[in-house]
């Protein structure tokens, strides 16, 4: 089966023909490292990791560039209210942004640009849309001028007017039109910025996309992707800047966007009390059901989030790591089969792709001595970016009063009691390991625990 994707350009399912099929490259925007990354900032970085992985099983080289915006008006005002400086602010954000995505089984991008980092490229760019009469100079800005571009709006398909009104953009004196965008901002004294042919400043946010993405995947590359929120007006602007500035030559072939995440089906609020934090929720839940609950739902679609669909996420993958417990003596080598295979072949339905892993894993359950069904359980798993780890790892995740240690000597004890027939002891065991949330299991070799 070919790989299909919808393209959001042309609203369509699309046959992937890359533009080299010996490199496949794509880009995803990444975080505005100030805060701590919310569960809607990690359904983007699990989805198009499932297309990372999925790619490099189809080519023989990908390359993934995602970036970190480390410059941005919202980054100042954190660090202003913190106190921070914003060297120090953006590293230590995004330390915590890798730490939690790593908690989800994230693939690092094959590279990962800071902003700040590319400064002379946005440079080029600006002096290029200013020579080819796309960008104009006004009061220490420099702005992008929409008019210049007979096709701006593409992406998102809107008229002009629409595209303003829906944007609520800017009303400045300094416009030539009011859609029209900024390219380099005056910076104050106290403000970050860099000294440049049009004044001391700093780069709008969209220009920094379109220098970063133009030096690691070059003038014409395969996928971008990023949120619905992000097709107007960043994506939209990004074309604009990229195909003019490299006088007119192709930006992106396909663009993805994952669809909106809400909370208890609303619009997730710090002031509704319903603001998730990653960091947050990986205190009381295991990476790879946060994981799964955002694979649940395919990407383009949107995303209902809960703590009650959390945990059911949680439950199924207990019974994908029970049927893999239960066939631990069974050797297995990983493959990756293929209703799996087809299901993300087929514009990234991993709902489709989830419901097989289950399909497998009843399968061994009946079986256990099945190794190429255990296999094709492992396989499916690890290009879902789930069943990472050993079974008895996953089930004794948590926090305890009681450690691992403690929980192995008390069943030892409990077996001896047991053993001599004594059980109101064993009994009193296994109450008092249920009152710190330790679930036993017996069977024909032994004693297994999990923590509930």
């Amino acid at each position: 089966m070919v790989l299909r994707i919808t393209n959001t350009l042309s609203r369509q399912k699309e046959d992937f023909v890359p533009v080299d099929p010996k490199h496949i490259r794509f880009y995803v925007c990444g975080p505005t490292v100030y805060d701590y990354a919310h569960i809607g900032n990690a359904r983007p970085v699990v989805v198009f990791d499932v297309l990372y992985r999925l790619l490099k099983t189809l080519y023989p080289r990908v390359t993934y560039v995602r970036n970190i915006t480390d410059i941005d008006d919202k980054i100042i005002d954190a660090s202003q209210k913190s106190g921070d400086e914003i060297g120090s602010l953006t590293t230590k954000f995004a330390e915590i942004f890798h730490q939690d995505m790593n908690e989800l089984n994230a693939l690092s991008p094959d590279v990962e640009p800071r902003a700040t980092d590319h400064i002379p490229e946005m440079f080029e760019m600006i002096s290029s849309l200013l020579e080819s009469g796309h960008a104009y100079e006004a009061e220490g800005h420099v702005l992008f001028c929409v008019r210049a571009m007979e096709s701006y709006g593409q992406l998102s398909r809107h008229s002009r007017d629409e595209l303003v009104a829906g944007a609520r953009v800017e009303v400045a004196p300094y416009k030539k039109d009011p859609a029209d965008f900024i390219l380099w901002k005056p910076s104050t004294k106290e403000q970050p910025g860099w000294d440049s042919p049009w004044g001391r400043g700093r780069p709008g946010w969209h220009l920094e996309c379109s220098a970063m993405s133009a030096k690691h995947l070059g003038k014409t590359f395969d996928i971008h992707g990023g949120g619905q929120d992000l097709i107007f007006p960043h994506h939209e602007n990004e074309i604009a800047q990229s195909v003019c500035s490299h006088g007119g030559a192709p930006f992106v072939k396909y663009w993805m966007h994952n669809g909106y995440l809400t909370v208890d089906g609303e619009k997730m609020s710090k002031s509704l009390g319903n603001f998730h934090t990653v960091r947050d929720l990986l205190n009381h839940t295991p990476g790879e059901a946060i994981r799964l609950a955002l694979l649940s739902a395919h990407y383009r679609q949107p995303i209902d989030f809960s703590l009650p669909a959390l945990n059911e996420a949680k439950n199924g993958m207990d019974r994908l790591y029970t049927a893999l417990r239960i066939s631990a003596h069974t050797k297995a080598d990983r493959i990756l089969g293929a209703d799996v295979q087809q299901a993300l072949e087929d514009d990234i339905n991993t709902p489709q792709a989830i419901a097989e892993l289950h399909r497998l894993a009843s399968l061994l359950n009946k079986n256990p001595n099945d190794g190429a069904t255990k296999g094709a359980l492992l396989g499916g798993g690890e290009i879902l970016g789930l069943l990472q780890q050993n079974p008895e790892s996953w089930f004794k995740w948590g926090a305890s009063d009681i450690d691992d240690a403690e929980i192995e000597a008390l069943i030892v004890k409990r077996k001896e009691a047991r053993d001599a027939k004594d059980f109101t002891e064993s009994d009193r065991i296994r109450d008092e390991l249920a009152a710190a949330g330790i679930v036993l299991e017996d069977n024909a070799s032994g004693t297994s625990w999990k923590r509930s």
